[in-house]
């Protein structure tokens, strides 16, 4: 009977020190510890494990309180520049949030573009392109092109200048680097081009189309001017390898560059020698 009594005692005092829930590492009567019991107290939850959070998602601290949420990755900010810079503007202008380049540089209108996008979504606005912003971005949008990447450097052509409103007319814009096909007023193509250095700059004023050779190859540079239309001296208009792969990071010789080969084609099969040419700001 004494033993019963100690016994029953020491399990009371046990349940005691455990209101809380807790494990008992019983002993047996030789001494041997057994597997721990869990005393469960009536009316409490017994707490899960702790868990590793996630990244991004915040952690527990020591005392069991969880930390600041952590912020995500920054990809590309003001002042970046290069490849993946110019398949965010790229991307950004799929969805009409954009309108210049893409230039591959992280400059202040990609960030308004960012933060409006971001805005919209009800992500922070915070203008920087991080890995939630991206990831929202790349489910919205297609894989851009070399087209898209390069070629789309002009801002979308201005109104015509006055001497392009009659007549057939190659509208050339350097303010706005594109070139407007126009019959008798009205548009009827509209593509982006590349102009000379400041060295062998493209010349401006009201010319006519005296010449076109299709397979034209410069004596001077020894390059290849596909579907030329000459208007000034040795200045075409013709399609650039270079201009197709590079994009405005380059420049002609002076002749107006098209990069879209497929465009100035069906160009060329369109414009007659004595067709007018403007070349303006």
């Amino acid at each position: 009977m004494g033993r019963k009594g100690t016994g029953g005692l020491a399990a009371l005092t046990a349940l005691a020190a455990c209101a809380a829930g807790c494990t008992v590492q019983p002993s047996g009567a030789d001494g041997e510890r057994r597997p721990p019991v869990r005393i469960e107290v009536p009316g409490r939850t017994p707490s899960p494990p702790a868990s590793r959070a996630p990244d991004g998602a915040g952690s527990a601290s020591p005392s069991g309180a969880p930390s600041a949420r952590r912020a995500p990755r920054v990809l590309w900010s003001p002042g970046d520049s290069g490849r993946d810079v110019r398949e965010l503007q790229a991307r950004l202008r799929q969805v009409a949030w954009i309108f210049h380049g893409p230039t591959g540089t992280y400059d202040d209108l990609t960030v308004e573009a960012v933060r409006g996008f971001q805005g919209k979504r009800g992500l922070p606005r915070t203008g920087v392109t991080d890995t939630v912003t991206w990831r929202r971005l790349l489910a919205m949008t297609r894989e851009p092109g070399t087209w898209e990447l390069y070629l789309m450097g002009g801002q979308p052509a201005d109104a015509p200048d006055p001497r392009c409103r009659s007549g057939r007319v190659l509208c050339i814009s350097k303010s706005t680097r594109t070139l407007r096909w126009m019959i008798d007023g009205r548009t009827v193509s509209t593509m982006p081009v590349r102009f000379g250095s400041a060295y062998t700059p493209t010349r401006e004023g009201v010319f006519r189309v005296y010449w076109k050779s299709r397979h034209h190859v410069s004596t001077l540079y020894d390059s290849p001017m596909p579907y030329a239309m000459f208007f000034s001296g040795g200045q075409a208009v013709h399609f650039s390898a270079d201009f197709a792969a590079r994009g405005y990071a380059g420049a002609s010789h002076g002749c107006v560059n098209v990069g879209d080969e497929g465009a100035i084609a069906r160009l060329y099969g369109q414009v007659r020698d004595g067709d007018k040419v403007v070349v303006h700001w």
